[in-house]
């Protein structure tokens, strides 16, 4: 016990007295702000796709955009995260002449491969909605891209609501590996807490802490709207 008391002051000594506190702060805004971004292009990506993925594929056009549509989820779906930050930083950008700090580059990697996902979960949504609702909107003068935007896509996201939240989830747990492209999130923050200590069980402790702490408030905010949805229907 007296062994854990020290681990503990010495958690405190470099958290309190050696402003290791600034780090956890800038780690939690970052790792919080690649996810939220993250899940914010992965959606419009998603959303994208999963139209293209539905629509009537009498055409070349849409045959063409399926196909490239189908290789983007397969290749996202089928390589690691951190194989995709890797080519992104070590690869894409250098053949592209640009620069981007290890925060971008995380924001539009985790982007590119939440669209991934989200593309699936959208067209499992957009699926779910009874066909009658787009030959409505259609009988009434709309065209597709209208009807599925302002009639098919609304209830498509009701349906997939609880999904969208475990996507959101598990971007903010992924967060952990964006060290690789040096950027600073929970777990450098928390990392250099105990190269500094000499000590690894308190940081990683409060950093496990931390990661549940997030999930159980972004599982309860799911749980509200849900619940706000819920009451719109019934007024409905």
């Amino acid at each position: 016990m007296g062994n854990f008391s020290q681990k503990i002051d010495k958690f405190i000594e470099i958290f309190v007295n050696q402003n290791g506190y600034v780090r956890v702060l800038e780690g939690l805004r970052n790792t919080l702000t690649i996810a939220v971004l993250g899940l914010i292009i992965g959606i419009l990506i998603g959303t994208l796709i999963a139209t293209v993925r539905v629509i009537p594929k009498y055409k070349l056009l849409p045959r063409v955009l399926n196909g490239f549509c189908s290789f983007y989820v397969g290749f996202f779906r089928g390589t690691p995260m951190v194989v995709q930050l890797l080519l992104f930083y070590f690869v894409a950008l250098p053949l592209a002449g640009r620069h981007m700090t290890g925060v971008q580059v995380a924001i539009c990697v985790f982007g590119l491969n939440s669209g991934a996902y989200i593309s699936e979960i959208m067209r499992s949504g957009i699926l779910s909605v009874d066909p009658g609702q787009m030959e409505a909107g259609r009988a009434v003068g709309l065209n597709f891209g209208t009807t599925m935007m302002k009639v098919v896509l609304p209830q498509a996201v009701k349906n997939i609501l609880p999904t969208l939240g475990n996507e959101f989830i598990t971007l903010v747990k992924e967060t952990s590996v964006v060290s690789f492209v040096g950027a600073a999130d929970l777990y450098v923050a928390f990392n250099y807490i105990g190269s500094n200590s000499y000590e690894f069980m308190v940081p990683y402790l409060v950093m496990a802490l931390i990661y549940i702490l997030l999930v159980l408030i972004i599982s309860a905010g799911i749980k509200i709207m849900e619940r706000s949805l819920r009451k719109s229907d019934r007024r409905h």
